[in-house]
């Protein structure tokens, strides 16, 4: 690096200081030795659910939303849709995911939130007890086989991750909304 320029001596050409500084990055990035494996990480929104803790993946998510104070109810549709609600000018279906999983209705409270899905076709607000934020999970703590969990959603986990003691399983949203359950909404 020795017949490198210095950044200070490009200080009066910016341009030549953005193409060393894109050069420098280049090499760092480019080092062999480093295992890329072990650095990816999985980044999901944790959420509470009739009393056990889940991950969806941050892909699968569009936005945390606190309950609606307007929905309209559909008539017609099972007790598990509660309504639409206008959201910034667009229609969202509010479906109670604990009441869909058969583990009862959510009480809604001052922590209840509504997890906006980031689905191409199916727009849907699932209402949750609590959303925890984000959670960040090395690609290695991840295990195929998911805990037994008390919201009954066993068809829907993608496998848990695991910390310690504490086991979190994922739960794919894309899995739940593209169900056959899911899309028989007429009571």
């Amino acid at each position: 690096m020795s017949d490198a320029p210095s950044l200070e001596s490009l200080r009066d050409r910016p341009f030549e200081l953005l193409c060393e500084l894109e050069r420098r990055a280049r090499a760092v990035s480019a080092q062999p030795g480093q295992d890329l494996a072990a650095e990816r990480e999985w980044v999901g929104v944790a959420l509470r659910m009739a009393g056990d803790l889940y991950l969806v993946a941050r892909e699968e998510t569009r936005e945390v939303l606190g309950v609606p104070a307007g929905i309209t109810r559909v008539p017609g549709a099972k007790p598990w849709i509660k309504g639409l609600a206008n959201v910034r000018g667009q229609l969202l279906p509010v479906i109670d995911l604990r009441q869909f999983l058969g583990s009862g209705a959510t009480p809604i409270g001052r922590t209840t939130r509504v997890v906006a899905v980031n689905h191409r076709e199916i727009p849907a607000g699932l209402i949750v007890d609590e959303v925890l934020g984000f959670r960040r999970f090395a690609e290695a703590e991840f295990s195929a086989d998911a805990p037994p969990t008390m919201a009954r959603c066993e068809h829907y986990l993608a496998g848990a991750f695991r910390r310690g003691a504490e086991r979190w399983p994922v739960l794919s949203l894309r899995t739940l909304l593209e169900s056959p359950a899911f899309s028989e909404a007429a009571a």
